[in-house]
């Protein structure tokens, strides 16, 4: 049985940051399929770039598995999170929408202070915002501009944001990041996205065993190719899109947000260091 909908992916074009009605066809974030377990009950969720696409589902699923979340979204992006506010408030759960750039220290502290200074502390810290613009012609195509702005929100946010949270997540906490296929099997296109999310898989592995001690889990999902504003807002043709993969199309963000509820909860209770893949069949090490 088919859950998630394969229609064909036609090219498209969008501004950047993309907005998720403009889509066609639209995403799937679980809207009308997730049902909670009460999983993550009474806990407190941090997610950086929960407006749309991924993000979304697993705010989504969080709500629905009682959570209570902190998002941060970029402030033009307004119109997509506020539907993200509506999802996990429809789940009966608390919703704090954040409008920051991430790529600012002093941004990811308020940000924090603010999950803080609402839930009291933060058992969990998804790091999923992410920057990527295509460049066909590779390294000598990339501006110093867009390398800045791939690593400060991909990679230096990711590191703020952990360190700024630690002295509030409690022992038995979780760290999930959002590294890449594109880690493992780097398309030259995205050299630069590419080297963040390698970067990524090394960072979770180290700071795991950092925060061992502490009872603290760190642990990263490794997506393949997913339906999201960000794709028709950096891919020059997304009629292709994820038909590279063994499964021969896109997944949609809803097939990405258990893996995260599974490494939130206290079912993954041994599992650290890890890097799950949600590839759709690509192999990877």
């Amino acid at each position: 049985m088919e859950q998630h909908p394969q229609p064909e992916f036609p090219q498209q074009d969008q501004a950047h940051p993309g907005e998720t009605e403009e889509m066609e066809p639209r995403p799937d974030h679980g809207e009308d399929t997730y049902e909670g377990h009460g999983l993550l009950k009474n806990r407190r969720s941090l997610i950086t770039g929960a407006d749309s696409g991924i993000g979304r589902a697993v705010a989504l699923a969080f709500a629905r598995e009682g959570a209570d979340v902190c998002f941060s979204y970029l402030p033009e992006e307004e119109k997509d999170a506020r539907e993200t506010v509506r999802l996990i408030e429809s789940a009966g759960r608390r919703a704090l929408p954040f409008p920051c750039d991430i790529r600012e220290e002093s941004a990811c502290q308020r940000l924090v202070d603010q999950a803080v200074e609402a839930f009291g502390g933060i058992d969990i810290l998804v790091n999923n915002a992410a920057y990527q613009m295509s460049r066909p012609k590779g390294l000598e195509e990339i501006p110093t501009e867009q390398f800045d702005r791939v690593m400060h929100t991909n990679l230096y946010a990711m590191f703020w944001l952990c360190k700024m949270a630690l002295p509030h997540i409690p022992e038995g906490g979780s760290i999930i990041n959002t590294t890449s296929v594109q880690a493992y099997k780097p398309s030259s296109h995205l050299l630069d996205y590419a080297t963040t999310k390698g970067a990524i898989v090394t960072f979770t592995q180290g700071l795991a065993g950092n925060l061992a001690e502490r009872g603290i889990r760190v642990n990263a999902v490794a997506p393949g190719p997913v339906w999201t504003p960000l794709i028709p807002a950096t891919l020059p043709d997304t009629s292709t899109f994820g038909r590279q993969s063994p499964l021969n199309r896109p997944a949609q963000p809803a097939e990405m947000a258990p893996a995260y509820v599974f490494l939130a909860s206290q079912q993954a209770g041994y599992i650290t260091a890890e890097i799950v893949n949600a590839t759709g069949g690509t192999p990877l090490p």
